[in-house]
């Protein structure tokens, strides 16, 4: 071989050397992409979840200020009652509602402890709390041992007290700070993930660089060894490594894209749920009108049903039937209000065992006949104080995940008892006694990654159009306001036991001082003058009507706007009823610009629609639901003029 083919020959190999590094250069740099992509995708969901945690403590911690003080307000309310009814029962309301307070109050602290800040309007607000209960106390046992006067002038001084006014401060101050913490959350985590969105971007077009590369230097490697079956056999080595990162690229890029998959899936959720909102805000204007129906319909059969000569039973069968039809579409109206998030809660001492056997029927029409529903009870006679159609349609929905577990076919078992929590028992709860409620089925059960995101809103394992994955989420969120908590235990292929622990209703709980009943306090005995202020005009004369059976004087007044010309032209006024939603005017509003024409002038409000929010612009004045009876309205006016009353005693 001569000299010059020899040199040729070495350059040959010198040029190949350096393309093989360059190729294993590549290789490494293309590992080091995956592994950073790998890398980025689990550090951002991990933040993610941590951020999502973050953000729900946040709404747990406003949601409970907000429940406390609510509990405070209903507290400060239901002793005012007592100090002037005197009714041992109205007494203890008062004490089942300042203990629910305390609960809550409780789990709040619980909830904050990790924050210094909050922790320390935490403690202040316990203390403020506790001394509170000490003046309040002061005016219970006054009014207990009859000392109506004594209660009297503490229950006016404690309307001064700085004790009440720090609740207040507190409170609106741990809410306030929370609110600024969930901001700066949200925020927090809408800029981990566009960070992590932007590093993952990058490292896929470093990638795709590398792999372009990668091709380029495999191509001139392959012109440089023709000549060589090693150099060949190299070459194909090298293209076969180019194509690995190919595929892992395209691994990676298949990630992404189902990444973005999920987000449009989670879009279409959030649309879903616009819609349920827009269909819910329909569905209470729609139960508005009704209401405003109904309350003709059952105004005009009662004041028929009290005409009606002797002998007419054929017309008074009519009658009752008209009135048994008229009272279900009330009742369906205020379903359909509820699902609006429209009407204000109702909340109430429920039995369990009642409950759930109330209830039978509607779940064998609603689960089939694949299904078979056994109840389980331990006889207990404790009660849980909350709003049945919440605690119905949570129970409902459970039921129906169970269903749809056991694919139409199986048992379900509800169950209910009384457990008492004490120590590391009670977990998220407060100590003390709880209702339990418990919902098993037989189905396929679930993994332990599905329980760790079964509270998640949205998240669902059902096919795509078969669940919103609101479900579980809203009964999470109505058992954690009502200062329970919700327990899931389940295997794969046995099935799922999800239990809700509720506090006891205090008033039922062995300790409890023993109160005799009063009986239900009766209406005003002497005629009133009433000026009935109503848009709707047939609403209108049937309350004129309803309330010239009962012996009152009404006046009437379709338009808010004319009400200050009437009230000045009347002689005597003893209580203004009028609706709350009118054109122009709300009832509210018309009140509060009347309020110097309306001294010692009792006021009823008249609704068919009302959010919870609505309660504060009331004032605390009875409020009387859309259809009402005879007898409904009569105590309604009793309420009324009692009111007044109280609230005159007070200024005086």
């Amino acid at each position: 071989m001569s000299e010059h083919r020899i040199t040729a020959l070495k350059h040959r190999l010198s040029a190949l050397d350096w393309r093989v590094a360059l190729m294993i250069v590549v290789a490494l740099l293309g590992t080091g992409v995956l592994t950073l992509l790998v890398v980025n995708q689990r550090d951002a969901a991990a933040q993610h979840q941590a951020a999502l945690a973050r953000q729900s403590q946040s709404y747990e911690v406003m949601v409970l200020s907000q429940s406390f003080a609510a509990s405070m307000a209903r507290a400060e309310a239901t002793l005012g009652r007592y100090v002037v009814a005197g009714e041992r029962a109205v007494g203890r309301d008062f004490v089942a509602e300042w203990q629910r307070a305390g609960g809550q109050l409780s789990l709040l602290e619980r909830r904050v402890r990790d924050n210094s800040a909050q922790a320390e309007r935490a403690t202040r607000l316990r203390s403020a709390y506790d001394a509170r209960g000490l003046e309040l106390a002061e005016i219970a046992r006054n009014t207990d041992r009859g000392r109506n006067v004594a209660a009297y002038a503490y229950y006016n001084e404690a309307r001064r007290s700085p004790h009440l006014a720090a609740l207040s401060r507190e409170t609106g101050a741990i809410f306030d700070a929370e609110r600024l913490l969930l901001n700066e959350r949200a925020a927090d985590a809408r800029l981990t993930a566009a960070g992590a969105a932007d590093e993952t971007r990058n490292l896929v077009l470093f990638g795709a660089l590398l792999a372009a590369g990668a091709i380029a230097l495999g191509w001139l490697n392959v012109r440089a060894i023709r000549d060589r079956a090693a150099a060949a056999a190299e070459a194909e080595a090298q293209r076969a490594r180019s194509e690995e990162l190919q595929a892992a690229v395209a691994a990676a890029t298949a990630g992404l894209q189902a990444e973005a998959r999920e987000r449009a899936a989670a879009e279409e959720k959030l649309r879903q749920v616009q819609k349920m909102e827009a269909v819910g805000q329909l569905t209470g204007g729609i139960a508005h009108d009704f209401n405003n129906m109904l309350a003709v319909v059952l105004g005009g059969i009662e004041l028929a049903k009290r005409n009606l000569p002797n002998g007419a039973d054929a017309a008074l069968r009519h009658i009752d039937n008209a009135a048994e039809g008229a009272n279900r579409a009330a009742a369906l109206t205020r379903q359909l209000l509820g699902f609006a998030r429209s009407e204000a809660l109702a909340p109430e001492a429920i039995e369990p065992t009642e409950l759930i056997e109330g209830m039978s029927v509607l779940l064998d029409r609603t689960l089939g006949d694949g299904i078979r529903v056994e109840t389980r009870s331990e006889g207990t006679q404790w009660k849980v104080w909350a709003d049945r159609v919440q605690l119905e349609n949570a129970l409902l929905n459970l039921a129906v995940n169970a269903r749809d577990a056991m694919d139409g076919r199986g048992t379900i078992v509800i169950s209910s008892g009384h457990v008492a929590l004490d120590g590391d028992d009670a977990a998220d709860c407060a100590p003390g006694d709880y209702v339990r409620i418990a919902v098993s089925d037989t189905g396929t059960g679930m993994t332990r990654e599905v329980m760790d995101r079964v509270f998640e809103p949205f998240f669902t394992t059902k096919p795509v159009g078969k669940g919103t994955g609101l479900g579980l989420s809203q009964i999470f969120g109505f058992v954690r306001q009502s200062g329970g908590e919700v327990q899931i235990e389940s295997t794969v292929g046995e099935g799922t036991t999800v239990t809700m622990l509720l506090p006891c209703h205090a008033a039922t709980a062995g300790t409890a001082p023993v109160i005799e009943r009063i009986g239900p306090r009766e209406g005003p005995h002497r005629a009133l003058d009433i000026l009935v202020v109503e848009d709707d005009p047939r609403v209108l004369t049937a309350t004129l009507a309803a309330l010239e059976e009962l012996g009152h004087r009404p006046v009437a007044c379709s338009d808010p706007l004319t009400a200050p010309r009437i009230v000045a032209g009347l002689r005597t006024l003893d209580l203004v009823m009028t609706d709350v939603l009118m054109p122009g005017q709300t009832g509210p509003e018309m009140v509060a610009a009347l309020e110097p024409q309306l001294r010692s002038v009792a006021i009823l409000y008249v609704t068919g629609y009302a959010g919870e929010g609505d309660e504060d612009r009331f004032a605390g004045r009875p409020v009387l639901r859309k259809p009402f009876t005879l007898a409904g309205l009569e105590q309604a006016l009793a309420d009324a003029i009692a009111f007044q009353a109280l609230a005159d005693a007070a200024a005086d």
